[in-house]
């Protein structure tokens, strides 16, 4: 069984994230979204609340899940037995940041990275402009996937008011 690991931050988790996760099934049996806890870094949303999300996305798919993880990807990808990183990529500079990670993760544990083009019409999408939206009491309904949209609004609209 191929089981690819799909690190990040996911802070919040975005239609890019998603689309790369289910074009990503087309390829891997299973795949563990693996959301980073780095506790030098806070960010705008909490660990539980970026679960919360991801796991609304894809409560529909048993060859999904979602998982928390400190430390080097590496090695947390080997300790639950994965075949591949899964990364996807927007433009040439993600690829270049990329590559050399991937080339050191194959030094470090054999893993190989797949790559996978984000779709052209997710290309500007990003975590940062979508926290940048919410914190300023915008709709970033657009950008975020459908499952999640309605609760996002709610707390953007929350941050308008204050």
């Amino acid at each position: 069984m191929s089981k690819a690991i799909f690190p990040g931050s996911f802070d919040p988790f975005t239609v890019g994230h998603e689309n790369i996760v289910i074009r990503g099934l087309n390829i891997f049996d299973h795949i563990v979204i693996a959301v980073g806890i780095n506790s030098e870094k806070r960010g705008m949303f909490t660990i539980e609340q970026r679960l919360d999300f991801i796991h609304k996305v894809f409560k529909e798919y048993d060859n999904v899940s979602i998982e928390t993880y400190s430390g080097l990807t590496v090695d947390f990808a080997k300790e639950i037995q994965c075949t591949h990183i899964l990364r996807g990529l927007r433009t040439s500079a993600d690829f270049e940041f990329e590559r050399a990670i991937a080339q050191v993760n194959k030094q470090m544990s054999g893993l190989d990275t797949a790559f996978l083009l984000c779709s052209p019409e997710h290309t500007p999408v990003n975590s940062s402009i979508v926290r940048d939206i919410v914190a300023h009491g915008g709709d970033a309904s657009m950008y975020v996937p459908a499952a999640i949209r309605e609760e996002l609004k709610k707390i953007a609209n929350g941050r308008k008011h204050l």
